[in-house]
């Protein structure tokens, strides 16, 4: 019964008590009530509240904690990399696979708890409708990594087709023109060609100064940019971000199924192959309102973009240095080392998140780019042939030292380098490690890491055992060929026939007995 009729019969019930039988058992046989709903009617006008009865929850109760733990996580977490329920489901059913529970019960005590916890957040998206081809969003957002075992903050590139839904995402370091601008190339690459009009945000990387209504000073590298490529620049006004709504839905969407919870890489080149194949995997989403999946809306505008351009644009900062005596070249204040001989002419390329170092048409280094200034990025692979004939500089050096602070040189190597020395003495022991070092540089380092840390395993700490083990897939083996019997029956002779030779032996015995 609704509210509504509940609050006519209790009028009926009052006045029939009042003005008709006059007794509590009388009024609740007229109207086949209870006599507690004739006490309450007599008690009040207004019925009360329905009390709701507290169920239990058993399913629930085992992954209560586990519920409880991420929300308290999440306190600490950045504010847009927190769980939603239905991430939450996901990782009960990944982690607690012995726990079968329904999404819209943990959605219910979810929002339950982020009520009791403060956590509660509500917002509203107006739905729009676009021509094949037509718009794409761009916007910049941050997100954090643990990038080798230190939490970082990353600025992430973003555009969203508003058609059909399909996104791209690229992180950086920092948030330059020069990365904004490289990372429109490689959205363009993944969508398979160029929107007619982009829409944006009012950010440095494209506006210098705001004029009057939707007017504004771009800067000179996105104009001649903009005239590459062939697209238009839409600009929204400043604070509304709901302008690009849709972009803004796809960022707080793929940081929630994709960087929740916090990725841990060991690069930013292994972090951008991660949010690719996040932007892969959203291919198989249906968006509410569409009729194709994300993939299948990508391939039908695809047809609909305009053509890529045969050549990219030229984003590389260009520079002429000259190697110096420690080996480097230098790229506005930064060092960076390569293995070239000092007094060489290089062609140095300053890209968004690298620095590519390059002689004679071939790139001979490439080093992730600092934004830092005086400061020496240097890798130890370019100082292996200096140091076969100065190997007491290996222990002090900062490459090496560089090597330690990025991971890059295991415990594994100490171990050996050390019994090397041991073994050969300090000079010897460290001319042989610098020469498995370079095995390391033609096979791979991680073919040399294998090598040393099965050595070890086996208890041989010897430079030729290493050797072998690094190089044993290149040894030569001599295989006999199997051959056919069958042709062999061509080389089948009789054999010899030998009374001749008994006849003779016979005779020359008995000729020696005759001359006895």
């Amino acid at each position: 019964m609704d509210r509504r009729r509940k609050v006519a019969l209790f009028e009926q019930i009052r006045r029939e008590y009042r003005f008709g039988v006059g007794t509590i058992r009388g009024v609740a046989k007229q109207f086949g009530v209870h006599r507690r709903i004739v006490r309450q009617a007599m008690a009040s006008a207004v019925p009360p509240e329905r009390k709701v009865p507290m169920r239990s929850q058993p399913k629930l109760e085992p992954v209560k904690e586990f519920i409880d733990e991420i929300l308290r996580a999440d306190q600490q977490a950045p504010r847009k990399q927190r769980h939603t329920a239905h991430r939450i489901w996901q990782r009960i059913g990944a982690e607690r696979p012995e726990v079968t529970v329904a999404e819209s019960t943990v959605r219910h005590y979810v929002c339950r708890r982020k009520q009791d916890l403060g956590m509660a957040e509500r917002e509203t998206f107006v739905p729009q409708s676009y021509d094949w081809g037509g718009e794409g969003q761009v916007d910049w957002y941050e997100a954090f990594a643990e990038v080798m075992g230190e939490l970082r903050k990353v600025y992430c590139f973003a555009m969203r087709s508003m058609a059909g839904g399909g996104a791209f995402h690229r992180a950086y370091y920092h948030a330059t023109q020069q990365a904004f601008l490289e990372a429109h190339e490689f959205a363009f690459q993944f969508f398979g060609g160029v929107f007619r009009r982009l829409r944006y945000d009012n950010l440095k990387s494209a506006v210098k100064k705001i004029l009057r209504g939707y007017q504004r000073e771009e800067t000179e590298r996105l104009i001649a940019f903009r005239s590459h490529w062939g697209f238009q620049t839409e600009f929204c006004n400043p604070a509304r971000g709901n302008e690009k709504g849709g972009v803004e839905g796809e960022v707080g969407y793929f940081r929630r199924n994709h960087l929740v919870p916090v990725p841990r890489v060991e690069s930013l080149e292994e972090l951008n192959k991660l949010l690719l194949a996040g932007c892969r995997a959203d291919e198989q989403r249906r968006i509410a309102g569409k009729p194709h999946p994300v993939g299948e809306a990508m391939g039908i505008e695809r047809e609909h973009l305009l053509p890529l351009p045969a050549e990219g644009f030229e984003l590389a900062e260009i520079s002429f240095p000259v190697v110096d005596s420690k080996g480097c070249v230098k790229a506005r204040t930064n060092c960076y080392s390569t293995p070239l001989k000092p007094g060489t002419q290089t062609r140095v390329k300053l890209l968004p998140a690298y620095v590519e170092v390059w002689q004679e048409r071939e790139c001979v280094a490439r080093h992730e780019r600092s934004f830092s200034r005086y400061e020496q990025v240097l890798d130890l692979e370019h100082y292996l042939d200096v140091l076969e004939r100065k190997p007491g500089a290996l222990a002090g050096s900062s490459p090496l030292k560089q090597w330690r602070e990025r991971g890059r040189w295991p415990e594994s190597f100490d171990r050996l380098w050390q019994s090397l020395r041991e073994r050969h003495g300090p000079q010897a022991g460290t001319r042989a490690m610098i020469e498995l070092l370079g095995l390391g540089k033609r096979y791979g380092w991680d073919r040399l890491r294998e090598a040393i840390k099965e050595s070890l395993a086996l208890g041989c700490t010897d430079a030729a055992a290493v050797r072998h083990l690094v190089t044993a897939d290149e040894l030569v083996r001599s295989h006999t060929e199997p051959c056919e019997l069958s042709g062999l029956e061509r080389y089948d002779r009789p054999l010899p026939q030998m009374q001749e030779y008994d006849l003779l032996l016979s005779l020359t015995t008995t000729g020696a007995e005759v001359a006895r």
